[in-house]
């Protein structure tokens, strides 16, 4: 069954999710976003074959509604649209801290809401989404909502009182890997290697780390385990990491991250 989804908010994330939906196959006609420049309207008319327009016009009549736009503004822009949202569609909200129940408030009875947190990676296809359900949701419209972010990533279904926790791990976890990416090839450079060659071994050290991570069934402390010999470079790595702190700074920074959102996201 093909949905009518309204994207409201067209900068890099919203132009990046309506691409991923365009790419999985989800037909131009029945995508709209909304823009207010109008020279930035043209572009994505030009650039996608999708029509482009105001909030409220685009929340008209569509299934699926995706509000990507600073969590500021999503108070106003859910009274903007408000009207133009019927009964049975569900309101996508992608902007970090603003919980179900200010939106249901908004919003008329039976309207679903689902609260998702993306992270950057969706740029390319590699996100992660971690979403809640709200009061009217049904399955068949968390299908919808799954497969659609699919488009973008992954998708884990949680409580929203997980939330916090979830953007600590994922939300804000690219920032995580970039930091460690950072200190590696600062750490190549002083070991003696040019930037560029510390950037291409740290790079793509990374990324064939997290494919092993994600395509098997060992766990991290075992992969890591694996490769770690008494005695040895591996070893002696972990040894000054351990004594540096660095474990219990991770966990700690995860905690942090979650505490803001927690702050953000107002008393429950």
């Amino acid at each position: 069954m093909t949905h009518r989804i309204a994207v409201l908010g067209a900068g890099v994330m919203g132009e990046t999710l309506l691409s991923a939906i365009l790419s999985a196959g989800h037909p131009a006609r029945d995508l709209v976003i909304s823009e207010k420049r109008v020279d930035r309207a043209e572009e994505l008319r030009e650039k996608h074959g999708v029509e482009v327009t105001d909030n409220a016009t685009a929340a008209r009549g569509a299934d699926i509604v995706l509000l990507v736009v600073k969590p500021q503004d999503v108070p106003d822009l859910l009274e903007e649209i408000a009207d133009a949202v019927r009964p049975g569609s569900t309101v996508v909200s992608l902007a970090a801290g603003i919980r179900i129940d200010t939106m249901e408030s908004i919003l008329a009875d039976g309207v679903a809401v689902v609260r998702a947190m993306p992270n950057t990676p969706a740029l390319i296809g590699e996100g992660m989404f971690g979403i809640s359900p709200g009061t009217f949701v049904s399955d068949e419209q968390m299908a919808a909502v799954v497969s659609m972010l699919e488009a973008g990533g992954k998708v884990v279904v949680v409580d929203e009182s997980q939330q916090d926790a979830v953007t600590g791990v994922s939300g804000s976890g690219p920032a995580y890997v970039f930091y460690l990416a950072e200190a590696m090839i600062a750490g190549g450079v002083d070991a003696g290697l040019d930037p560029g060659t510390a950037r291409i071994l740290a790079t793509q050290t990374v990324l064939g780390a997290a494919q092993l991570l994600a395509g098997g069934e060992d766990t991290a402390e075992q992969l890591r385990a694996r490769v770690t010999s008494p005695h040895g470079t591996t070893h002696a790595a972990i040894v000054t990491l351990d004594e540096r702190g660095v474990h219990d700074g991770v966990r700690a920074a995860i905690a942090a991250a979650a505490a803001r959102s927690a702050e953000l996201s107002g008393p429950a």
